[in-house]
Parts: C-alpha cells; structure tokens; sequence
C-alpha cells in the first residue's frame, strides 16, 4: 500500500470539550442522553470528514453504552477517531470522558461506534486507517466482524420495518 492510500487514526482524530450546563441536563442534574448523543454525532461526523474528505451521513449509531451519568458543572469530552473504512463507508469509534472540574477526577462515561455513508456521486476511493496506538489497534481490531453484523442485521431491519404500521392510531 503506498503512502497516500491510508491514513493515520491522530488524522482523523477529533477532541471536544463542553461544561456541562444546567439546561443541558434532565429532572436529576445530569446531561440529557439525547444532547449526548447530538454531541457525539457531530463530532463523530467531523472524524468522518477529516479522514474522507468527502460528504457524508450518519447511518447507524451502534454499540451506545452510558456508563456513568455526567452531573451538572462536570465537562464532558468527546474524543472520536476512524475505526474501521469499506468503500463508501466509515467506522467511527466515540468515547466519552467526563471530568469533575473541582477535584479532577476523570471518568469514563460513554463509548459508541456510528457508521457514516458517503453521499457524493463523485466517489473517492476511502484511504485505509493505520492505528498508531494500543487503544487504536484495540478499538480497530473489531472492525470487520461488527460490519459484518450491521450488514446481516440490515435485512432483519428491513424485514422489521415492513412490519411497521405508519396509520394514524386507532384505525
């Protein structure tokens, strides 16, 4: 593979810090699982971007697991980078790391994995992603048996849907 056909995953990778607000947060003074989730969207689509160069859509969002919920005054940091490319589309590995701002403490709250699909006619070929650390080959090492089931669990998903009434209630 020469040089220009992959790129490294500190290319891709993409770090965003937020304090978390009073009008972030639900009835228990804790971060929404909906603004989570937008935040970590957004800046999954960022990775996405930097490492395709391309325009691109979210997909899927999979994998979500809240570990520990983010109080109010705590920040939160969203840290994304490629994990995994096929040819128009790309993994996207998202961990979450809240801090409590007065005493330092950091913590692990979140980590997902959302799949972006390129949506421009012109298609680049996608450059593969070389890990440069532990967690990086870690995370990537999956990467190939998780696409494999989101694309046999794509036919269930279509099946499913058939299934689904889109009427007005009570009809």
């Amino acid at each position: 593979m020469k040089n220009n056909d992959y790129k490294k995953v500190s290319e891709s990778r993409v770090i965003q810090t937020h304090l978390i607000l009073v009008g972030d947060t639900n009835r228990h003074n804790t971060l929404y699982g909906g603004n989570l989730m937008r935040m970590m969207d957004n800046v999954s689509a960022i990775s996405f971007t930097r490492h395709t160069r391309s325009l691109g859509i979210t997909a899927s969002m999979d994998v979500l697991n809240f570990i520990k919920p983010l109080p109010v005054s705590h920040s939160v940091c969203i840290e994304t980078m490629i994990s995994g490319v096929g040819k128009k589309s790309a993994e996207v590995f998202a961990k979450v790391i809240g801090e409590n701002l007065t005493t330092g403490e950091r913590y692990l709250d979140a980590t997902a994995f959302l799949t972006f699909v390129i949506v421009e006619e012109n298609l680049k070929p996608i450059p593969a992603i070389e890990a440069e650390t532990d967690e990086g080959r870690y995370v990537m090492a999956g990467y190939s048996e998780k696409r494999k089931n989101r694309l046999e669990g794509r036919t269930a998903d279509h099946e499913f849907q058939e299934k689904i009434s889109i009427k007005y209630p009570r009809q």
